[in-house]
């Protein structure tokens, strides 16, 4: 019979424990799992396309701008100095922050999502852009965020419960706004896979994304 220390039983024991947990923190944490391959591109966790620190932002209210371009160096031409470029769902994809109606040379714009619900804009901020797949019915898990979070949906439908109540948005280009704070889960429902992407500001040195068990969700949005 061959025996084992202790010392190497716990160590064998954490390893495992290392395994069966490191999915569900990569699950948890999208906007510190960076996309690679197809991740984002196929039903599953969100993945962080694009992170920008913006410095102090403006008074002024503020939108989250959609281009799209025929190709990265147009798209890199037309930057703006706190733009993203992002090539996801066989696209190319510049997003800014700033005032609406703006228009980039060589652009297609395709949105203005906002404004931005901002609470007391103090300090450095920086941005989260993540990019998602979901089948229909797949939720992320219950989160809060450090600042307000923005999503714009290409196809499919999405729900977003809160203590507050439940938003729901369908079809190609839908939008929704949730502000600081609040506890959520966001669904995908209809019949359609949803794709699209989040916006999640929050400030210098706060973490963007905190999982929470201290709400349940009411089942509030439709399966359909």
């Amino acid at each position: 019979m061959n025996w084992i220390s202790a010392k190497a039983l716990a160590r064998f024991l954490g390893s495992l424990a290392l395994v069966v947990l490191a999915p569900l923190t990569v699950h948890a944490q999208a906007t510190s799992r960076t996309c690679s391959g197809q991740a984002g591109e196929t039903p599953g966790p969100a993945c962080l396309v694009a992170h920008q620190e913006l410095g102090a932002l403006p008074k002024t209210p503020l939108y989250w701008s959609i281009y799209t371009f025929a190709d990265v160096a147009a798209a890199e031409r037309a930057k703006p100095s706190h733009g993203a470029v992002v090539q996801a769902f066989g696209r190319v994809w510049l997003f800014d922050l700033g005032a609406k109606g703006r228009r980039l040379a060589g652009g297609d714009h395709l949105a203005d999502v906002g404004p931005l619900p901002i609470e007391a804009p103090r300090g450095d901020f920086s941005a989260e852009y993540l990019k998602s797949t979901f089948a229909p019915g797949m939720t992320a898990p219950v989160h809060v965020h450090s600042g307000p979070e923005a999503f714009y949906a290409i196809s499919g439908a999405s729900c977003l419960e809160t203590p507050e109540g439940v938003q729901v948005a369908r079809g190609a280009g839908h939008s929704l706004l949730v502000r600081q704070g609040p506890p959520m889960l966001l669904m995908a429902i209809g019949q359609d896979t949803r794709q699209g992407f989040a916006l999640i500001l929050h400030g210098e040195g706060s973490p963007p994304t905190t999982l929470t068990s201290a709400w349940a969700p009411k089942g509030l949005c439709p399966k359909d």
